[in-house]
């Protein structure tokens, strides 16, 4: 398992709804989460390990050590947005760039745990921030699908040269063909949705 970059098309894949956990599924969680710490990230989310499924881990202190930090949202889906805020972000699929966003102060989450219980969390502040990204990611949306035309004109260098170096590795056939990629995806969703 890895961390696929921007611009590869899982990243733009609208994951499937889960229907089932089991112990295939935890093992790609624990995955997930095991990735997330190596990156040093706060989140991640299936479609950014190239795979169709609607779920995304989150650890706000970015701390194996602190598993009871760690969440797990399964299917999740955002309710009650209010306010408006902006703030730096950046993702794990396009390493090294950081915008400004701008997103809903506070958000209501609505999602299911491993144990298949509901949950609705009402979020503010960085927990909200990084659910909305995630949750983005989990409608094909990238961060940089948000940004004002001034941020965008700035990042437009780096998503160059993110572009450059996947065009790059098709050639070099070590990243599958759009078609390839797309049926993959399906038999995938077809497993578990």
């Amino acid at each position: 398992m890895q961390v696929i970059q921007y611009p590869h098309p899982t990243l733009r894949h609208k994951s499937r709804p889960l229907k089932r956990v089991d112990a295939q599924l935890r093992k790609i969680v624990r995955e997930m989460f095991d990735l997330m710490y190596e990156h040093r990230g706060i989140g991640l989310a299936a479609n950014q390990v190239d795979l169709p499924y609607r779920l995304f881990v989150l650890n706000l202190a970015s701390d194996p050590q602190a598993a009871d930090e760690e969440h797990v949202f399964i299917n999740p889906v955002l309710l009650n947005r209010k306010g408006s805020t902006e703030a730096e972000e950046g993702c794990l699929s396009l390493p090294g760039l950081y915008c400004n966003v701008r997103r809903p102060e506070t958000v209501r989450l609505n999602a299911y745990t491993f144990s298949g219980e509901e949950i609705t969390l009402d979020l503010d502040d960085l927990f909200a921030r990084a659910v909305q990204h995630e949750v983005d990611h989990l409608d094909g949306v990238l961060f940089i699908d948000h940004l004002s035309p001034t941020a965008e004109a700035q990042a437009r260098d780096a998503l160059r040269d993110f572009e450059l170096e996947f065009a790059s590795r098709r050639q070099r056939h070590e990243i599958s063909d759009d078609a390839t990629i797309a049926a993959r995806l399906a038999e995938l969703e077809k497993l578990r949705t």
